[in-house]
């Protein structure tokens, strides 16, 4: 048995053999192609050049990604005297020269000694799709979706091979959604008309803008073939549907960005709908006191520049206590002499802002001041090609929510609430239970100044702070008031949110000026048929 297992392993000693010679024969043939396509990149012509980026990133050689990194970045050279391709850093006199293939260092030469390996905007193209196509099998998926969008943006025939390579061994949803994609547009544009035609529908439906790119190249197609004739009307038919979700998801977007504006407008209105519902007092300074929040907001950022990241923190409860306690100063110096007479109280208020918009010009100047944006509210979300939703934006909706269910459980849980709702309801009753309507009256300035103050914060996240920024505002602020009802919280939420989002649906086809118009006819013809708005307080006392 030993003699029959001995004679065996004899018989097949030279066919293992053989195996191992041939492996290694064509491993050494690997590394002579590359090494030779790397010698090649010392040639004056770019198609020879192109060509040997291919098989350089053909070959799966672990040296292949740096030297084609270094081309790309302008980093290869080439001796001039034996054509040998170094990676070159500068130095005081010239470069510092490594061997490309072998990395010995060359030591220092002069910078007439080597030159660039030179590249035009054709072999980017095909530098960009060959790094994409060796960063496939990288280990961080990041660097995977970032090769297989580069391929999807450059496709090249030669990546086909390592693209189904890394396919196969892909588990990441997200890189093979994109892997699937780039593989889809290689095989889009040649081969057998089913593996065509499939291609194209695996792209149908994506939201990615290469994508769309590649489709509209292929239904423009003016190919008589028949062929490309069913592939052309495959890829318009997958437009037309693309072009179908692309509109769904601008609506979702013009939605987002009403309900942002709709947030800064909720922020501004609502102070002015308690003022407005509890002391009857038309306060046209209440803009200001936005303006007030914004100014705070840049000043806490000056007085922190190394803390941005966490100055709306601080800026916050700043602007806050300065809206309110400039509010109450305005209650107790001017207004409670005129309550009872709406037109003086009206023309008062004018004249106050006009002075805080010039006292704010004498201290920060006329000119519009920068607030930064902290990197946490910095960017957007990407839900696709067709729809991304911004940081700041977003952070905003969430900040007003939250304000405004505060201010909920102020006016239903503490006593300062309590007291506004029964003044609001009927202030001579309440006078009489012993309730100091003065001093809500003046508590409730602050309160509904300083959300304004609040809302001057989230308004420098998305526009200039400058003097007159609360004029903007204050004109939209009574429409909401007075659309959703004087002195109703809820109200005053339902109309910020429907004025904001229905001033950005009529923009894009009337202008910003025209829109606000119409939303005002609106208003006007609405309050025509509803006089107490959309949610009426019921029990107020109306005072002269």
């Amino acid at each position: 048995m030993w003699f029959g297992a001995k004679g065996a392993f004899t018989r097949v000693l030279p066919l293992v053999v053989l195996v191992g010679m041939l492996l290694n024969g064509a491993a050494v043939q690997a590394a002579s192609e590359f090494e030779a396509a790397v010698s090649q990149l010392s040639e004056k012509s770019f198609a020879a050049k192109s060509a040997a980026v291919g098989v350089i990133a053909a070959s799966g050689d672990k040296r292949a990604l740096a030297i084609l990194t270094a081309m790309q970045s302008g980093d290869l050279f080439f001796r001039k005297n034996d054509k040998r391709i170094v990676f070159a850093a500068k130095a005081d006199k010239g470069y510092e020269i490594t061997d490309a293939l072998t990395g010995e260092a060359l030591g220092p030469v002069g910078k007439r000694k080597v030159r660039k390996v030179s590249i035009n905007n054709r072999l980017r193209a095909a530098l960009k799709g060959a790094l994409g196509s060796l960063q496939l099998l990288a280990s961080d998926p990041k660097i995977r979706v970032a090769a297989a969008r580069a391929l999807l943006t450059n496709p090249t025939a030669d990546a086909l091979p390592v693209l189904s390579r890394a396919l196969d061994g892909e588990s990441d949803p997200q890189v093979r959604e994109m892997l699937t994609l780039a593989k889809a547009a290689l095989e889009a544009s040649s081969g057998p008309v089913e593996q065509r035609l499939g291609a194209v529908a695996a792209m149908s439906g994506s939201m990615n803008p290469d994508v769309w790119s590649i489709l509209g190249r292929l239904a423009q197609s003016e190919s008589s073939e028949e062929d490309d004739r069913l592939v052309a009307n495959a890829a318009e038919k997958a437009l037309h549907e693309i072009e179908s979700q692309k509109q769904f998801y601008a609506l979702l977007e013009t939605v987002f960005f009403g309900l942002s504006a709709g947030a800064v407008l909720l922020l501004a209105a609502v102070g002015l709908a308690i003022t407005f519902g509890v002391m009857g007092v038309i306060n046209m300074a209440h803009g200001e006191m936005l303006m007030l929040g914004a100014y705070t907001t840049f000043v806490v950022q000056q007085l922190m520049p190394n803390h941005l990241d966490y100055s709306l923190f601080v800026a916050v409860p700043a602007a806050f206590l300065v809206a309110a306690l400039v509010g109450i100063a305005i209650e107790r110096t001017v207004i409670r002499q005129l309550y009872g007479r709406p037109l003086e109280t009206l023309l008062a208020t004018f004249g106050i802002s006009l002075i805080l918009q010039q006292a704010v010009r004498s201290i920060f100047s006329p000119l519009n001041q920068p607030v930064a944006t902290p990197s946490w509210m910095s960017g957007f979300y990407e839900v696709n090609g067709a729809l991304s939703i911004t940081y700041n934006r977003l952070y905003i909706i969430i900040f007003c929510l939250l304000v405004f269910a505060a201010l909920l459980i102020v006016l239903r849980k503490t006593p300062l609430g309590l007291q506004m709702r029964a003044v609001t309801q009927n202030r001579a009753m309440a006078s009489s239970m012993g309730i100091r309507t003065g001093w809500v009256d003046a508590m409730t300035f602050g309160l509904g100044s300083g959300i304004a103050g609040i809302g001057g914060v989230a308004l420098s996240q998305l526009t200039n702070v400058g003097p007159n920024l609360g004029q903007a505002y204050i004109i939209d602020s009574f429409m909401v008031v007075v659309f959703g009802g004087v002195g109703n919280l809820w109200g005053t939420l339902v109309g910020a949110m429907t004025l904001g989002v229905a001033n950005k649906f009529l923009e894009p086809f009337t202008g910003a000026v025209v829109a606000k118009i119409a939303v005002l006819v609106f208003i006007i013809l609405f309050i025509q048929r509803r006089p107490r708005g959309l949610f009426a307080l019921k029990g107020r006392a109306v005072e002269a």
